[in-house]
């Protein structure tokens, strides 16, 4: 549309309608045409009254033969119609005088509503319905009906009115097609007005498993242009931020010699293929942007600290934000005992610490005497100033969103310099995936664990062989190893049938005399945790009970037992995550996922997941398969904002033409990216923008 009319120009659009339909995110005309269905109801036949089964959604057509206002209960209207084939009520909890008349007997109804079965037949409670007549009678829609997002005040009935309305605009007036003809012909995609015209008005003829299944060449050609605008505004920010002077950094040979000389093992191939990456962008007078993906315990932090050097010999600093304390802690140790032999501080910034240090520590960032600082989300608030952060380290990028880690980045703007990123994640997803998901990222893989690293063998059990568990504790604990017993929720709940981390703690404490029982969930106050995980780590608490607090950040390697308790309500990722707690030692290592039956099909199949392999990246995979990108990924942390008819994974064909078509337009149609991103996503690709 050459202008982007207000939906108030539409015919009975008020300030009152259109602040609902603000609450659909729609402002414009154009906006509401991209309001997409959800699902489409077949109500181009109508079904005889006596073919009614409970449970069906259909389109009937009667004659009204009674209608009345009854007291059962509540004040109700009752309907009663009839088509010769068999009867139908139909109820209605709210209604008005105006209403009731229009239900009078001999009235012809076409309605459409679930079938629910009463003592006295079948009804449909607040149907749609219209009055038709006679002549109108045989002649049945001649569309699928769409079925569009809700929002309280707006019956679908309104919104498919003004569809109506803004479909007429769309023939009347040119509504721009921002694809080039060349990018349409190479993909053998409909032009957009036709392709909107489909989605809101399937014709009657058109399959409705292809709508259903969101594969219609309409749908798939507004999922393109979807996944294009998101794919561009990344590639938008990756411009953006990128378009600012980084700080250029040669790693110092000798510093890294000094560090490596220091460790007990040799890097992996892949560990050293991603620090030359990792190397090569930091030489560069632009900030790096790399993502590195690696399956649990690949070595992925000592990566991260080797790239530090680079900032550290530079007389720079560098950070490394963390999502809790416990991991923000085990990192500070394991970065102290690598750099402090090397004349390097290392600082860990707190949210529980006192007030006196933290505000000293940020006076000694800020002087710069602080090269290397640690810490959770408390180093992008207010307050916390660097004299010269050359390199960001986010570790589990999954736990935070784009605007924490832009916001760190600000805090590097010395001198009109940008700090290097270097994003960590262990939930590793396809190639393909990462692409489009962190296309404002170059992407490194560690898909090789180091030598030593033991599998961990998994086994699925039913909680009824919960003793024979607990006897395999005592066992392992006695012959002087460790264990976890992981549970989801902290105390009893009336809702789901978890088994309580406190009830847990207490019951084996019982059944374990002989053992230290230690616990930890996320509600105890930081001192505590803090104390129970050092004394777990020490060997003091033999037996850790414990929430998922203890997913991430955990190492122990005399810990060779993970107990998990309701493993079917977990996701992959995290029983694979709270598995990789294990096998860190010279011991062989075991899991057990417990379960309460009866297990879901979904369920089933996720556990045999994590019966049949332990690398991380086929678990990923199945994940992906399993549960949808939306959950493995979630859209917060990538900066993809929720998409409206386009699907990561069942549209994965598209993509690598999707990346194709970016750099088309990008080179040759670059004035058509911010429309692009605009129509799809709307302000969203001002995430790049921070302050």
């Amino acid at each position: 549309m050459t202008a982007a009319k207000p939906v108030t120009a539409l015919r009975g659009v008020g300030s009152a309608l259109a602040e609902r339909l603000r609450e659909l995110g729609v402002l414009t005309v154009p906006d509401l045409l991209f309001l997409l269905p959800l699902r489409y109801e077949d109500r181009t036949r109508t079904v005889p009254l006596g073919e009614l089964r409970a449970g069906l959604r259909a389109a009937v057509e009667g004659e009204v033969q009674l209608t009345e206002v009854v007291f059962r209960g509540r004040r109700q209207l009752l309907c009663r119609i009839a088509d010769g084939s068999g009867f139908l009520t139909l109820r209605f909890f709210h209604f008005n005088a105006q209403q009731q008349q229009a239900l009078a007997r001999g009235a012809r109804l076409r309605c459409f509503g679930e079938a629910g079965r009463t003592a006295g037949g079948f009804e449909f409670v607040h149907p749609e319905y219209r009055r038709v007549d006679e002549r109108a009678a045989a002649h049945a829609q001649e569309h699928l009906t769409p079925v569009y997002p809700a929002t309280e005040g707006i019956t679908q009935g309104r919104l498919r009115q003004l569809m109506s309305m803004a479909l007429e605009q769309l023939d009347a007036a040119e509504l721009t097609d921002w694809l080039p003809a060349a990018v349409l012909a190479d993909e053998r995609l409909p032009a957009l007005a036709e392709a909107l015209r489909i989605v809101h008005r399937p014709p009657a003829d058109t399959p409705l498993e292809s709508l259903v299944d969101r594969r219609h060449p309409a749908q798939r050609r507004l999922a393109f242009e979807e996944l294009l605008a998101h794919h561009l505004s990344l590639r938008l920010l990756r411009r953006r931020v990128q378009s600012d002077p980084g700080w250029p950094l040669c790693v110092s040979a000798d510093v890294k010699h000094r560090l490596l000389a220091a460790l007990p093992f040799r890097l992996t191939r892949a560990q050293a293929r991603a620090l030359a990456q990792i190397e090569a962008d930091l030489r560069l007078p632009k900030p790096m942007l790399r993502l590195v993906q690696g399956d649990v315990g690949c070595g992925k932090t000592l990566v991260a600290a080797l790239a530090a050097t680079a900032a550290l010999a530079a007389g720079r600093q560098a950070a490394l934000m963390a999502p809790t304390e416990l991991l923000a802690d085990q990192h500070a140790e394991n970065f102290r005992r690598w750099f402090e032999p090397l004349g390097f501080e290392v600082a860990l910034l707190a949210g529980r610490q006192p007030a006196k240090m933290r505000a000293a520590l940020r006076l000694a960032i800020k002087r710069g005497a602080k090269p290397l600082v640690i810490g959770t989300q408390a180093l992008f608030q207010e307050g916390v100033e660097f004299a010269s952060l050359a390199l960001v380290i986010v570790d589990e990028q999954h736990r935070f969103g784009v605007h924490q880690r832009l916001a760190l980045r600000e805090k590097g703007a010395a001198g009109g310099r940008r700090p290097h990123q270097l994003i960590m994640t262990a939930t590793p997803i396809p190639r393909t995936l990462a692409m489009t998901a962190y296309a404002d990222l170059d992407v490194s893989v560690i898909d090789e664990l180091p030598p030593g690293r033991t599998p961990v063998r998994t086994v699925v059990l039913a909680d009824s062989r919960r003793a024979e568990v607990v006897q395999r504790i005592r066992t392992a604990c006695l012959e002087g190893r460790q264990a976890y017993w992981v549970c989801p929720l902290i105390d009893e709940s009336d809702d789901m049938p978890y088994q309580a981390a406190e009830e847990t703690a207490a019951a084996l404490a019982a059944a374990l005399p002989e053992l230290a029982v230690g616990l930890v969930h996320g509600r105890m106050p930081a001192a505590a945790k803090e104390l129970t995980m050092r004394r777990f780590k020490d060997g003091e608490i033999k037996l850790l009970v414990a929430t998922t607090v203890i997913e991430v950040g955990v190492d122990v390697p005399n810990a060779t037992l993970m107990v998990i308790e309701n493993a079917e309500r977990m996701g992959l990722a995290q029983l694979h995550q709270l598995r990789g707690r294990g096998g860190r030692g010279l011991h062989a290592s075991s899991c057990v996922l417990l379960f309460r039956p009866p297990l879901s099909a979904l369920a089933r199949e996720r556990l045999a997941v994590l019966r049949a392999t332990n690398d991380g990246f086929v678990v990923a995979r199945r994940d992906l398969e399993l549960r949808g990108p939306g959950e493995l990924l979630g859209t917060r942390q990538t900066g993809l904002a929720q998409m409206r008819v386009a699907d990561l994974l069942r549209d994965a064909d598209m993509l690598p033409r999707v990346h194709v078509a970016a750099e088309e337009i990008l080179a040759h149609w670059p004035d058509r990216v911010e429309p692009l991103v605009r129509r799809w996503i709307g302000g969203a690709e001002q995430y790049g923008r921070v302050g």
